[in-house]
């Protein structure tokens, strides 16, 4: 496909790049015999289970199973779509990320979106300083109780009142003008006349996780309508992917410990003045799943925030709905209701910091709010309304992939209606927690995948058997094709060859052999291979052997086959026996 990156740039991307370097940088690393180790970036602890082998270029956490390159590490950490981890590797190496199909990603003559977009920002600052609308929009902002500061933290500018404002200081010539469109900075009508999207409005810039403005929130400053405007969506905005004030809010702590989710940017801003610099605002949507998956990656205690009239108690429930499937053990998720009529903005200026964090403290718990909405939609003194409840409460408590969260609610749940606990709801599909191989699993195959997976000169130490390709034996492709793999490439690592598997069925497996410790010393490794891969032998020639005996009971062997059953008995019968890998 045109626009691909080539698989070989991304080889070489890898082994350019030392994990541990890149790793370090972010999550400071001790030496500790062969590997790194540091508490894990991924989960709260306290004792460092995160390992990062510079040998096979792979991370590990022995707590919370987190694994990969540093691909993985980048798009995990930084929160980055594969492309944009690609890129970030690039940058640091100073190099241009190729595409397949010859061309660049944009077409000839574009500036970059992203470059575009800061551009937008930047005039719309200038116009806040200097426009015909400032001194209206310092007027607003001035009575809305923000400094300077906060307005220079946010980048908040001004869209002046004019069709063509943008379009002429950033469209000088049609490629540019169809790039603004895309990007929806300006619009189009059915005649084709092209104008502003935003118009007389305070502007928010949105930024990503890396901190690219990425779309626009548009307040009016007047009695204008509608009173928000947000960007719709474009091939860099996602607005069920993005948060207001994310950004904003990790460069204020090195690592967030909580992150308050609020309705409005003008709510994240008016807390940020007063010294609240841990909210985010959704973007014109319920918070999604994904939100909730990347603010439990960032943090340990997510804080909802919403009016307590119905609406906001409906919005809570969404929230709270779209979170279960991302509740991992370490994390909670609490919730705050405010007084009917009030939003964040109101309530901290009315009572001040201080008691607007007691607020915060005070939160409902999850189980507390599970309960409360769920009583409140069924009559739990009838028969009918248990079933109901129960129903209703065993299909959500099962969505959740930590065990600690399914029990307790589960033992509330039975509790409320008065029935033993029985089975627990099991975790929902993909919730499984992540897993070692266990020992018992480990067959011939699997430790022959995962010792040539992690030491791949071992490639050199069997012969090409070709002929095992037919063996009705799980793993035999996926084992003849790392060999094939490693021996078109030397040198390569095991971070390199699992990126090569990224997007097939089999990379799951693949990364759980990754991280297997096979406790061998390293002179162990060589004849430990050979031995377990000599008992794969051994199966494909017992299994072609009894295939011979079958075929003998039905027909005359030809002599062919009759010759290959002599020579397989004569192998069986010489070769020494060998004990099951453990």
């Amino acid at each position: 496909m045109a626009g691909q990156i080539p698989r070989q740039f991304i080889d070489d991307l890898l082994a350019r790049t030392d994990i541990v370097e890149l790793i370090d940088q972010r999550v400071p690393l001790k030496k500790k015999g062969r590997n790194h180790s540091a508490c894990c970036p991924f989960h709260n602890e306290k004792t460092p289970s995160f390992t990062v082998s510079q040998d096979k270029q792979f991370y590990h956490c022995f707590g919370c199973g987190a694994h990969g390159n540093a691909i993985t590490f980048l798009m995990e950490y930084e929160q980055l779509e594969f492309p944009e981890a690609i890129e970030e590797l690039a940058a640091m190496h100073h190099l241009e990320v190729p595409r397949e199909g010859g061309g660049p990603a944009r077409p000839s003559g574009q500036a970059d979106d992203y470059t575009l977009m800061q551009k937008a920002s930047t005039l719309w600052q200038q116009q806040l300083q200097q426009g015909p609308a400032s001194a209206q929009a310092q007027a607003y902002i001035k009575h809305r109780g923000l400094s300077a500061a906060t307005v220079q933290k946010f980048g908040i500018g001004v869209a002046p009142d004019s069709w063509d404002f943008l379009l002429r200081q950033l469209g000088t010539d049609k490629k540019i003008r169809d790039q603004l469109f895309e990007l929806k900075l300006t619009n189009r009508n059915e005649q084709g006349r092209e104008y502003d999207f935003f118009r007389n409005r305070l502007m928010f810039p949105i930024r990503d996780r890396r901190g690219r403005v990425i779309a626009f929130g548009g307040r009016v400053f007047d009695d204008g309508t509608p009173k928000y405007l947000n960007s719709p969506e474009t091939r860099l905005f996602h607005k069920g992917r993005e948060l207001y004030g994310f950004y904003e809010a990790r460069q204020q702590q090195e690592r967030l410990e909580q992150v308050l989710v609020v309705e409005g940017y003008m709510d994240v801003v008016a807390l940020s003045e007063q010294g609240i610099d841990f909210a985010v605002a959704s973007l014109g949507t319920a918070t999604t799943s994904e939100h909730m998956q990347t603010l439990f990656r960032y943090c340990r205690s997510v804080v909802c925030c919403y009016d307590g009239d119905r609406a906001g108690r409906d919005a809570a429930w969404r929230a709270l709905q779209n979170a279960l499937p991302q509740l991992k053990d370490g994390v909670e998720l609490k919730f705050v209701f405010l007084p009917d009529g009030e939003d964040p903005d109101s309530m901290v200026q009315q009572e001040g910091k201080d008691t607007f964090l007691q607020r915060i403290a005070a939160a409902d718990s999850l189980q507390h709010y599970f309960f409360e909405y769920l009583l409140a939609q069924h009559d739990a003194g009838s028969d009918a309304g248990k079933s109901a409840l129960l129903a209703e409460g065993k299909a959500l408590i099962g969505q959740i992939p930590s065990e600690f969260y399914r029990e307790q609610l589960s033992d509330k749940l039975h509790s409320l209606i008065g029935k033993p606990k029985g089975e627990k709801p099991a975790p929902g599909k993909g919730s499984a927690a992540r897993s070692m191989p266990k020992a018992q699993s480990m067959t011939p195959m699997r430790r022959a995948i995962a010792l040539l997976l992690q030491y791949p000169t071992l490639a050199n130490s069997i012969p090409q058997a070709k002929e095992l390709a037919g063996a009705n034996l799980a793993g035999m492709e996926l084992l003849l094709a790392l060999q094939h793999k490693i021996l078109a490439a030397p040198g390569i690592r095991t971070a390199q060859l699992l990126e090569h598997w990224r997007d097939s069925q089999e990379y799951p497996i693949l990364n759980k052999l990754a991280m297997w410790d096979p406790q061998l010393e390293p002179e162990q490794v060589e004849p430990e291979f050979i031995d377990t891969f000599g008992a794969i032998e051994d199966q494909y020639l017992q299994q072609r052997l009894e295939a011979l005996e079958r075929t003998a009971k039905l027909q005359k062997l030809t002599p062919v086959e009759q010759q290959e059953y002599v020579l397989l008995l004569t192998a069986l019968k010489s070769r020494k026996p060998r004990s099951a890998p453990s």
